[in-house]
């Protein structure tokens, strides 16, 4: 018994040693910053916990339902989205439109909306949880899926098999690793969802102790609830990863695909192709956005119509000046947004690039990644402002905060998808680490970068507008706080339709340089 207990605690020591050592280091930087009431340390949080046990545990209980049950019909939803893109290709890309707007929309401004409609109660909680999910699964399906062996296709296909056949024997098993490294992405972003929804009115759960805490400037109460949030979501990602292991038993396989330039569009029918599809995406949600308010009976009062914006920015008496609130808040905004965008994808791809390069890393440097982007933000980011300034330092790093993490695990499983007969082939040449990184691993992990930027482009304008809202009372955030609370909902659906276009547009730019890039890289993720 002894003999196999003694390798077991030297397995547990280094873990172990990481985990006292960050502890150590977080104790310390507490009591140097003691004077600045910003930071608490693991020995008063510890006790606060303790101490609040009851109180905490019922407010995580809450929050985690409504996280849960968000995350469960988010998930669904990009299941059945993907289905219906891959089985009917024609309507891929105005299925990818319709979802890439709602993910859009700025969770500051839809969450007081969800509040009004639904009233008191959880809606709005699962409401936020399920789109703060949904999207990000679906993107990583939808590469998953696409990531399917073309010989497995063809021998599908030359049996008279239909796509139904390719669907289920052979393009869901290829995207299981992908999902769940959505499913990974997206627990974190459920609770940070259900705890927004908190914000708007909701009488429990984590995101009302936040409030409370942040009123009363209580930095105990608010590192208890970041920790505990944290954890909660840090063994969410944890549990999904085991599965992932569980069930991807197989090494991933060698993708071929013809190089797409023979078949490509012109640049001609490409542009006319495009328009044709935001022309038929604008007049699908403006019918829906009519068609919806009008089938549940909402007061024009606070759902204004497409009518009422332009009326607002167009013709209206004050429109000048209605426009020119709206810009300047806007540019606060997006000069803002585009650095902490920016910075946050090149710290996650870095990351993972250095992780795969040293692996012993990884294990330091993963588990601080997890907590920095499950600790809420709607926690964090005042108290990052408070220590960086109402700058734009501050503003610009919880942005960066808010990217670099889903771009790392998406980095970290793209490299980690590199075919085994590639590794083979470099292994039985002797190529270094360099060569195996520049020509087989990065080129493996283009499908996953660009998805994470594409995905990054909403998040990172969440977390500006999140930061403006609790923080810094400047930009579109601020903006769209303070028409809520004074009823100027014609400004706040304004605000709305900018920053959904706008991230729109943004995606589409994203999305542009990827098709060139994987035109390249990985031509069997342009076919269906």
């Amino acid at each position: 018994m002894n003999t196999r207990a003694v390798p077991a605690l030297g397995t547990l020591a280094p873990p172990v040693a990481r985990i006292l050592l960050a502890l150590g280091l977080w104790q310390a930087l507490a009591l140097l910053t003691s004077s600045t009431f910003i930071l608490a340390g693991p020995v008063a949080v510890g006790g606060h916990i303790l101490g609040n046990a009851p109180l905490l545990v019922r407010a995580a209980l809450t929050t985690l339902q409504s996280a849960a049950i968000g995350f469960v019909i988010g998930n669904g939803l990009a299941i059945a989205l993907a289905v219906i893109a891959i089985s009917l290709p024609r309507l891929e890309r105005l299925v990818s439109g319709l979802a890439l707007l709602l993910f859009c929309l700025p969770f500051v401004a839809t969450g007081p909306i969800l509040r009004v409609i639904h009233g008191v109660g959880d809606g709005p909680q699962i409401a936020l949880a399920a789109l703060a999910t949904y999207y990000t699964s679906y993107l990583c399906l939808m590469v998953g899926l696409r990531a399917a062996p073309a010989s497995w296709l063809d021998l599908v296909r030359s049996y008279g098999r239909g796509r139904f056949t390719e669907l289920v024997r052979v393009r869901a098993r290829a995207c299981i690793p992908y999902f769940i490294a959505g499913l990974q992405i997206g627990a974190p972003a459920a609770f940070l969802g259900a705890m927004i929804g908190e914000f708007t009115g909701a009488e429990r759960g984590l995101g009302v102790l936040s409030i409370r805490a942040m009123r009363a400037l209580d930095v105990d109460m608010s590192w208890a609830i970041a920790t505990l949030a944290a954890a909660i979501s840090a063994l969410a990602f944890w549990f999904f990863g085991w599965l992932g292991r569980r069930l991807d038993v197989a090494p991933p396989p060698l993708l071929i695909a013809p190089r797409q330039d023979a078949t490509s569009p012109s640049w001609g029918a490409g542009l006319l192709a495009a328009l044709v599809q935001v022309v038929a995406i604008t007049a699908l949600v403006l019918a829906l956005w009519v068609g919806l308010m009008e089938a549940l009976g909402l007061s024009p009062f606070f759902a204004k119509r497409p009518q009422d914006v332009l009326a607002f920015l167009v013709w209206a008496p004050d429109a000048a000046a209605n426009r020119s609130m709206l810009l300047l808040a806007f540019w606060q905004t997006l000069s803002l947004t585009v650095p902490g965008y920016l910075l946050g994808l090149a710290l996650g791809a870095g990351l993972a690039v250095v992780m795969v390069l040293r692996p012993t890393l990884a294990a330091t440097a993963l588990p601080v990644a997890i907590a920095l982007r499950s600790i809420p933000i709607v926690t964090t980011a005042p108290l990052i402002v408070l220590s960086l300034g109402r700058g734009a330092v501050g503003t610009i790093t919880i942005v960066a905060v808010m990217i670099f993490f889903p771009t790392l695990a998406a980095c970290l499983e793209g490299m980690r998808r590199t075919p085994r007969p590639v590794l083979d082939i470099f292994d039985s040449y002797a190529a270094g680490p360099w060569q195996l990184l520049v020509h087989a691993q990065l080129p493996a992990m283009a499908p996953a970068l660009f998805a994470a930027a594409r995905m990054a482009v909403p998040a990172a304008l969440l977390a500006a507008t999140t930061a403006e809202w609790l923080a810094t009372g400047t930009g579109m955030g601020s903006l769209m706080a303070l028409t809520a609370s004074t009823s100027n909902y014609a400004l706040l659906w304004s605000a709305i339709v900018l920053l959904a276009v706008t991230a729109s547009i943004a995606y589409g730019l994203v999305q542009l340089l990827e098709r060139r890039m994987l035109q390249i890289f990985a031509s069997e993720q342009l076919t269906l």
